[in-house]
């Protein structure tokens, strides 16, 4: 009877955990939950991946900004050492042809000498030695041959990878401090037994000291009662150092004010876990898979150095009066770079990205196996959590009716008062066991949702 009522508290126990309605999240302490916030706050990690994700989304901008229209103003003073000119058989052509027009427009025939009262027009300058500029410059990429739409993919794919790399880490410091809360609220259960001990070693050493001076015990039984009051001594200045050492590890993590996590109490209570059938990607896993994508795009957007780039360029002159005779005012005009051969260079990048790309899949093959294994071995822990925790319960029982029936015993002078603080003793380290439980199932609990991806704090 007494065994099938432990394997019915061991069932229930097991359905609770599976379907229980409350989550994870609901049941941890709300002091332990604003410790995750300030950690996550604090950390410098998670703040240098939101410092690398905001520059992968600046990459973007700046392969979309190839794009958009450069536009560039210039300005510039030149001196020469002498105006530029035609040469002299040019110049005297020129002048030449210039009397031939007047005449011809005067009626003067062919042969006739030129007048000299008609002035004559010199030849201008090819280049004025001073040369002031004012323009502006409009360069159009119209189309990158695909180089600036993959660049544009890689760094999206790149700024994913980053911020699950970030929210891995968030987990992985919502692990540690829950663990390192939960530490310290074992050391302070740890208290009450060192307490219950310490009582316990008072009362005997004031029996052993009644028993000698009547004669019913030896030095050699005090001598025992000091070295175990020793001993007791050292377990709580142990305590005191692991409390100590506790609450400086809280502090490094959530950046807490000492004084604030002294105060603190916290305690031990089981954990029930909600209903995990499935199990979600892991953010590792979405971060490999993330930074897998980019390099692919980055293998395509070397690959597409070769596709042909059309761009659009443009000029005008805000001043005409120092332009030489050769140059325009404005000028428009489409171009196209095609990039024939680049001395392999762009075919070895594009190699190489691509070979990164396959290492990062074989880590995320690799992850997808270590997960898979740390989920079995989690589920196991979780199990033998439940079935200690069972069985630590039936021992407080055992121990509690013991305790009872001593104390009744003791009463009617049927039992001594060693034997009640013995039992109240083991009562007390039963409790201590409980808690020692409940300590390991929230680490299985814990461990178990990290590796099925659905850790909420």
């Amino acid at each position: 009877m007494q065994i099938n009522k432990v394997v019915f508290s061991f069932l229930f126990f097991s359905i609770a955990g599976l379907f229980s309605i409350s989550s994870f999240s609901q049941q941890l302490d709300p002091v332990l939950q604003d410790l995750i916030t300030k950690g996550v706050n604090k950390s410098q990690t998670v703040t240098i991946n939101n410092i690398e994700a905001e520059q992968a989304k600046l990459d973007q901008r700046l392969a979309k900004s190839v794009f958009i229209p450069k536009v560039t103003l210039n300005g510039s003073y030149t001196r020469l050492n002498d105006d530029l000119k035609f040469d002299e058989d040019t110049q005297n052509l020129l002048m030449a042809t210039q009397k031939l027009v007047i005449k011809e427009a005067a009626g003067l025939p062919f042969n006739a000498p030129f007048p000299d009262n008609i002035p004559l027009r010199e030849t201008p300058n090819l280049q004025d030695k001073n040369i002031l500029k004012s323009s502006v410059d409009v360069d159009w990429v119209l189309f990158s041959g695909l180089e600036a739409t993959n660049a544009i993919k890689a760094s999206k794919h790149k700024e994913s990878s980053i911020n699950y790399l970030g929210m891995a880490e968030k987990d992985k410091l919502a692990l540690k401090i829950i663990e390192t809360y939960d530490k310290l609220a074992l050391v302070y259960a740890s208290e009450s037994v060192l307490n219950t001990s310490e009582n316990y070693l008072n009362e005997q050493a004031h029996f052993v000291r009644k028993a000698i001076e009547n004669g019913l015990a030896t030095p050699i039984d005090r001598k025992k009662i000091e070295l175990a009051q020793q001993q007791l001594a050292g377990k709580k200045l142990e305590f005191e150092h692991n409390k100590v050492l506790l609450i400086e590890a809280l502090n490094q993590l959530t950046g807490e004010d000492r004084d604030n996590l002294r105060m603190l109490r916290p305690t031990l209570e089981s954990f029930r876990l909600s209903a995990v059938s499935s199990t979600e990607k892991r953010n590792e896993i979405k971060a490999l898979e993330e930074a897998e994508k980019a390099t692919i795009y980055k293998s395509k957007m070397e690959q597409s150095h070769f596709i042909p780039k059309v761009a659009v360029k443009g000029h005008y002159e805000f001043i005409d009066n120092y332009l030489s005779l050769l140059d325009p005012k404005w000028f428009v005009g489409v171009g196209i770079q095609w990039n024939v051969f680049d001395g392999n260079q762009s075919h070895l990048k594009a190699k190489k990205s691509k070979l990164e790309s396959q290492i990062y899949r074989e880590r995320i093959e690799e992850a997808e196996e270590m997960i898979d294994l740390s989920i079995v071995k989690a589920e196991q822990a979780y199990q033998s959590t439940l079935q200690n925790s069972v069985i630590v319960e039936k021992e407080i029982e055992l121990a509690t009716d013991t305790y009872e029936m001593v104390n009744k015993q003791h009463k009617n002078d049927l039992a001594s008062i060693n034997d009640v603080l013995d039992a109240l003793n083991d009562l007390e380290k039963a409790n201590f066991k409980l808690q020692e439980s409940y300590f390991d199932q929230r680490r299985a609990v814990t461990q178990l949702l990290h590796a099925k991806g659905a850790l909420q704090y």
